[in-house]
């Protein structure tokens, strides 16, 4: 029981942060994913047995370059093949491969488009319009919220059939399909209470953010496998370190910024 309080507080304390500095500025939300960035860095960095400081640098240039000053949409661009590409690198590694081969260029290529540039894609998509909309990104936490707590719920009660068993034991594919449901429900709920899409763009969303979350939080768990260790920090008391609250939201983060491209140009 006092875990489980624990991890309530912790986690309650964790959305009301970020839904906060959200809703009050775009300033004080980019403030916060500078915050979360070093601390992420940090944890993946020590999870790959790399210590760079030009990582930290690279963040905090990618950041200023692309997400500040959106200075050049011709390399954002690049940026985001070339980090679809990685992700896709990094699936096929899970699905096919023991282990995720990291030798120490890899390891630099995960830290870049694995991490850092996830998080400028997380910081782009409030801004798929070009104007300033933290009710979208609010949206996408919650819908990631939502399919990873019917995911546990679902999966714990009912579950029977594995989903990657030899990386995460305990998902089940009851419990993605759970997810998956309550995340395309609470869609309708939120397109209800915003005026932003319509509720088959909110749907594909959240379709997007429960599968892509949840091969994020499989790759995160195979690194963390890899490095021999149950979770990525401390930070978070019941839940480990900030990456492990962040993984699903990261991954998929990228497959919503181009999907919400993909919208804006068809419509």
């Amino acid at each position: 029981m006092k875990e489980f309080i624990t991890r309530g507080l912790s986690g309650a304390f964790y959305a009301f942060l970020l839904i906060a500095t959200v809703l009050v500025s775009e300033y004080t939300f980019w403030g916060l994913i500078f915050i979360f960035g070093i601390i992420s860095l940090y944890e993946l960095q020590k999870l790959l047995q790399l210590n760079s400081y030009l990582s930290y640098f690279i963040f905090i240039g990618f950041l200023l370059y692309f997400s500040v000053f959106k200075l050049n949409y011709h390399a954002l661009t690049a940026l985001l093949i070339f980090t679809i590409f990685v992700k896709i690198l990094l699936l096929k590694d899970l699905m096919i491969i023991h282990k995720i081969p990291l030798f120490e260029g890899k390891k630099y290529l995960v830290v870049i488009f694995y991490l850092i540039s996830s998080f400028i894609f997380l910081t782009l998509i409030p801004y798929y319009d070009g104007n300033y909309e933290p009710e979208l990104l609010i949206g996408a936490f919650i819908l990631v919220w939502v399919n990873d707590s019917f995911a546990y719920l679902v999966g714990k009660n009912f579950g029977r059939k594995k989903l990657f068993e030899r990386i995460s034991p305990k998902k089940t594919v009851e419990g993605f399909l759970g997810g998956l449901f309550f995340s395309l429900l609470s869609s309708y709920v939120i397109y209800n209470y915003t005026a932003i899409f319509d509720y088959k763009i909110w749907l594909g969303l959240a379709a997007l953010i429960s599968i892509f979350g949840t091969l994020g939080d499989l790759i995160q768990s195979k690194l963390k496998r890899q490095a021999n260790v149950k979770d990525s920090g401390r930070l978070m008391p019941g839940h480990g370190g900030l990456l492990d609250r962040l993984d699903s939201i990261l991954f998929a983060g990228t497959f919503i910024y181009a999907y919400l491209l993909i919208v804006q140009n068809v419509s």
